[in-house]
């Protein structure tokens, strides 16, 4: 990896950068999986939070839940949620522009005054497609996507996730696990909008 690798993991579409991480501990509340399921995707999340050393918790003593995941078929089944279009400013606008991208995935951030993450939603819609990924693999595709704010081309060109050909575990790819634990060193900020960011970044990695 290169400083301009790395500066390119946090680049937004009109060229700034754009850099946060959480700022609390994790609370995560799943929807529309059974219990497998949700063991699964809660097992995701706390192997990437002891990865970087961040904390899990059961509950957030401001939101109650700060991480919220919803899986379902269909995008309109967004707008039957009691009380999302409050979490979720001009709901209805969103759903009508995911189902016009037939996206099949969606991520919002709030933050706090530092400019760290203070709350994340993430929404899957199960296509076809989408349903025949293990859930291990979609549970912790999700927890890297969700563990710092990447920039929109991040991963457009290949997955944070790899598979090892003995086995055919489904794990982190070295390189961005790297990444994602420099940025919860606790010399570097919460939040970065300068891209001199990633020159410290990549003074941290370690990829021995």
């Amino acid at each position: 990896m290169t400083p301009q690798d790395v500066e390119k993991l946090f680049t937004r579409h009109d060229g700034s950068y754009g850099f946060a991480r959480w700022g609390r501990p994790i609370a995560p509340v799943v929807f529309g999986v059974e219990d497998e399921t949700l063991r699964t995707v809660k097992g995701a999340f706390e192997a990437v939070a002891t990865l970087v050393g961040h904390q899990m918790a059961e509950t957030d003593p401001e939101l109650g839940s700060n991480l919220m995941m919803f899986f379902f078929r269909e995008w309109d089944e967004l707008l039957a949620v009691p009380d999302l279009d409050r979490l979720i400013p001009d709901l209805s606008d969103l759903v009508a522009r995911l189902q016009t991208a037939d996206a099949t995935q969606y991520r919002a951030f709030r933050f706090d005054d530092d400019g760290a993450i203070q709350a994340a939603f993430v929404f899957l819609r199960m296509s076809a497609d989408m349903a025949k990924l293990p859930a291990e693999a979609l549970a912790l595709g999700e927890a890297v996507q969700t563990i710092v704010t990447w920039g929109p081309e991040a991963f457009a060109q290949s997955s944070p996730l790899a598979v090892v050909a003995e086995s055919g575990a489904t794990v982190l790819r070295p390189e961005i696990a790297a990444v994602i634990a420099a940025a919860y060193d606790r010399m570097m900020p919460a939040a970065a909008a300068d891209a001199s960011h990633a020159l410290r970044l990549f003074a941290r990695l370690r990829l021995e």
